[in-house]
């Protein structure tokens, strides 16, 4: 489900909403009257950058869909802001200096291949984002990521995997899956400023 530029920025400002609610210990609101789009099961991530050095404070989703598109931006905005285990929780006088960015998935699809030495030409760098699951183990990144690192295919599968836990070649093992998936990427373009469509190329990391 593609969604338009104003689904996409109303996206954006619910979770903007959401992580004010909860760094400045606010009541999330209640989002009425939604698109609806926003009802529709989808994943999605809400990724928070410093501004303007474009560092990452914070990037939490749900990968697949099994919520409402309301319910997992609610979720992540908050994982972003509060429980993000890389970073300290986001504080009241960081919000004027932080963009807010969100990315809608498309469902994951396992990629088939006889030969997982062929994996890599299945994978597009640019339209594709990742997910490792071995057991246990899963480790998820973003289409995004690759492009702004300069990551060719091998190379993204190698950093998927370590995202799980696991060995950089593990996805050489019969035992591990690798799904794809492409993703919206809708974000401020400042702290509280526009929100713009954000092509893959443009700069973003996780």
């Amino acid at each position: 489900m593609k969604l338009t530029n104003s689904e996409g920025e109303i996206a954006v400002k619910i979770a903007r909403k959401v992580v004010d609610s909860v760094v400045l210990g606010k009541e999330i609101p209640e989002f009425k009257d939604l698109p609806k789009v926003f009802h529709e099961k989808m994943g999605a991530f809400v990724t928070l950058e410093t501004y303007p050095s474009r560092e990452l404070r914070g990037c939490i989703g749900i990968p697949y869909p099994v919520y409402p598109l309301i319910e997992a931006l609610i979720e992540a905005a908050e994982g972003a802001a509060l429980h993000d285990p890389r970073f300290p929780p986001v504080k009241p006088d960081e919000l004027m200096n932080i963009t807010v960015e969100v990315s809608i998935l498309t469902p994951p699809i396992k990629i088939e291949v006889r030969d997982k030495r062929e994996l890599p030409k299945k994978i597009k760098i640019g339209r594709d984002g990742l997910i490792v699951k071995r057991g246990f183990y899963q480790g998820l990144l973003l289409p995004q990521v690759a492009v702004e690192e300069g990551w060719d295919p091998e190379t993204f599968l190698a950093y998927t995997c370590w995202k799980a836990g696991l060995p950089g070649d593990c996805w050489l093992d019969d035992e591990t899956e690798v799904y794809a998936f492409t993703a919206e990427i809708f974000s401020e373009e400042k702290p509280y400023g526009s929100i713009v469509r954000r092509k893959i190329d443009e700069h973003c990391s996780i």
